[in-house]
């Protein structure tokens, strides 16, 4: 199952706005004919940016937070969504299949210990989701906004329309960082150390849980 379409794909303009390039593909996801111009990109970004909470004393936020990735896009109408934290890699693929799979809406991955954005587009799967807790994810069709310059720390930038094996998805989706100021901010603290998404929900549904290794950890409102 993959969700995005060729056209969905779009690279993030300079180096710090990847959520809000994650968004805007995530918009063209949902709504095909959405804009696909820097300047949406720009706005989507500095939205996400104002909702992503408080920085650190002596900090200047340059990118966007988790918390306005998926506050944006629940005001943009593309959501609701919500942040959850998973203690694998495995259970975390369950989880963004899930959510696939029910609401007909992309994942957001917080990669790189937390300091980059993928898209989650589609899975495979040793089994249909909506048919059964007991399967298993294989691939991940994921859409980097860095593509295709990639990262000379943690690897090339997966091939927007490809699906790649979870442990190469795992070589870049990887638990978020424990230590340092940003780890402590309020709301972030339940994320420390776990593999984070931005899941698709229904409005008073919680997010779809494929297995009892997930924490809900903060729900964003829509506005305000």
């Amino acid at each position: 199952m993959n969700l995005a379409q060729a056209s969905d794909f779009v690279p993030q303009v300079n180096f710090v706005q990847c959520v809000g390039a994650s968004i805007q593909m995530m918009l063209n996801i949902e709504r095909p004919g959405a804009d696909r111009t820097s300047r949406t990109q720009r706005r989507l970004q500095t939205l996400a940016r104002a909702r992503s909470g408080p920085a650190p004393d002596g900090f200047v936020r340059q990118g966007a937070g988790i918390r306005g990735w998926a506050a944006a896009l629940g005001i943009e109408g593309g959501g609701p969504y919500r942040i959850v934290g998973a203690d694998s890699l495995a259970e975390a693929m369950r989880i963004a299949a899930a959510a696939i799979r029910t609401w007909n809406r992309p994942v957001g991955l917080l990669v790189w210990r937390g300091r980059h954005a993928w898209v989650m587009s589609g899975f495979v799967a040793t089994e249909d989701p909506l048919a059964t807790t007991d399967f298993r994810v294989t691939r991940a069709y994921i859409l980097d906004p860095l593509y295709p310059h990639g990262s000379s720390i943690w690897g090339p930038s997966p091939q927007p329309g490809a699906a790649i094996p979870v442990a190469t998805v795992g070589r870049q989706f990887v638990r978020r960082r424990t230590d340092g100021p940003w780890s402590s901010l309020p709301g972030m603290v339940q994320l420390a150390g776990t593999f984070a998404l931005v899941v698709p929900s229904g409005p008073d549904l919680p997010a779809p849980q494929a297995g009892s290794g997930a924490l809900l950890a903060f729900v964003p409102p829509a506005a305000g």
